[in-house]
């Protein structure tokens, strides 16, 4: 299941009504584009602040023309065919979190940022996250957008009617771990009969690998997915199904049970806006604490230059300057754009009570979330690996596949699609 911000934006995608951006699709190889006074900007809706991105092209308009392109469907199917075909490359473009360790391999692709300046302003970002973007010997091709910080949003209001405490630290203590999370949900349930603690067990094998510093490929490019930190996280999984506390929750289904039957949710610090869009009539019921287990990391991506990039220095410029901490907070502020930079997380536009969650400062969880999330190595085969886990979680769910016969099918199908991609 993929809930994100950028699922729920992808209807009302950016667009030249709705920014007064241009939208094109021509750049860099195209007829008539060799002009380094003309840049292309290529990303899509969600994955940076309109309003930044309008101001961008009016703070350099005196030195390059920028043109924005919204680009729908698959970014990254088509980003990738764009680049194989060297023509109409954007001089700039986004690369989603999940996609950059595929992206690695071919870093020949990009420019290397740190020959533009990058390694001069890399200290203004979080560590763990511009490592991801950087290739074994050194090669920055991405410069951070964003990041993913996770937590526990929950119900106040009915875990006050129940008599749980309320307060976000209070709650954090009673769920600091797996196990008290669901000891937490056991109780809920009897009590609040017809409501449920996760949305499905997917969503919880996700965060536990992610609270970790291993997946499943090592440095050394081997298979490590049946491994104790991938077999625990499996566990850890599968123990809200047996508990009963498993929604069991499709794409389909999950705008309806946000706003009734499901009393916590674990997500990211982009998830907030989901919550807000899918339930409004829950304005001010929610909260947000620390994540059971500790914090883990969930999307967050990148601008990167192409090679055929016109204007190598001005677009350097340009996305330094949308990415610098102040417009940082002001895309968390416009669209809950969680900032890599953490200067942000002390300026005015991210220190204010959000109304939809009771007032709560939520920077001060999202916040110290961010700066502890592990460092992981991510290899470029990992997500199509990782999928066979994802399936069988869900076929559990949906079929009542036994969990040991399930597991037993993800690996081997992982270690299959491991020996397809090279992996030892």
């Amino acid at each position: 299941m993929d809930l994100s911000r950028r699922g729920f934006l992808q209807a009302a995608a950016l667009t030249a009504a709705a920014s007064g951006l241009t939208v094109a699709c021509g750049g860099s190889g195209s007829a008539g584009s060799k002009n380094g006074k003309n840049l292309t900007l290529w990303y899509w809706g969600g994955a940076l602040s309109d309003k930044v991105v309008a101001e961008a092209k009016t703070h350099f308009g005196k030195e390059v023309k920028l043109t924005v392109a919204s680009i729908g469907g698959d970014f990254k199917s088509k980003l990738v065919t764009t680049l194989s075909a060297g023509t109409s490359v954007p001089d700039i473009t986004g690369i989603k979190g999940e996609d950059m360790a595929s992206f690695l391999p071919n870093a020949n692709r990009f420019l290397d940022l740190n020959d533009l300046g990058f390694k001069k302003v890399a200290s203004q970002y979080l560590d763990w996250k511009t490592k991801l973007a950087r290739t074994e010997d050194g090669k920055q091709i991405g410069f951070p957008i964003d990041i993913g910080p996770t937590a526990l949003f929950y119900r106040a209001d009915q875990f006050d009617k129940v008599g749980l405490p309320t307060d976000p630290d209070k709650v954090a203590a009673e769920a600091g771990t797996w196990e008290d999370y669901f000891a937490l949900g056991v109780e809920l349930r009897k009590k609040l009969p017809g409501t449920y603690l996760i949305n499905n067990i997917s969503s919880v094998f996700n965060m536990v690998v992610g609270q970790g510093t291993e997946r499943f490929i090592d440095r050394d490019n081997r298979f490590i997915g049946d491994q104790d930190h991938i077999r625990k996280a499996w566990t850890t999984a599968v123990r809200p199904y047996a508990l009963g506390l498993d929604a069991k929750i499709n794409d389909n289904t999950w705008n309806a049970a946000i706003g009734k039957n499901l009393t916590t949710e674990l997500g990211a610090a982009w998830h907030a806006l989901d919550i807000e869009q899918a339930a409004p009539d829950t304005k001010g019921k929610w909260r947000v604490c620390a994540m059971p287990g500790g914090p883990a990391n969930q999307g967050g991506s990148y601008l990167a230059l192409p090679k055929q990039c016109r204007n190598p220095e001005e677009a350097f410029k340009i996305i330094s300057w949308i990415l610098s901490p102040e417009n940082d907070a002001r895309g968390f502020a416009d669209a809950a754009i969680f900032p890599a930079a953490p200067a942000a997380y002390t300026m005015p536009a991210m220190t204010g009570g959000d109304p939809f969650f009771g007032g709560q400062k939520v920077i001060e969880v999202f916040g110290p979330a961010a700066k502890a999330i592990p460092a992981s190595y991510e290899a470029p085969a990992d997500a199509a690996v990782m999928a066979p886990y994802m399936t069988a979680l869900t076929s559990i769910e949906a079929k009542g596949t036994k969990p040991e016969d399930a597991w037993q099918d993800a690996v081997g199908q992982a270690k299959q699609i491991a020996r397809r991609q090279g992996v030892k």
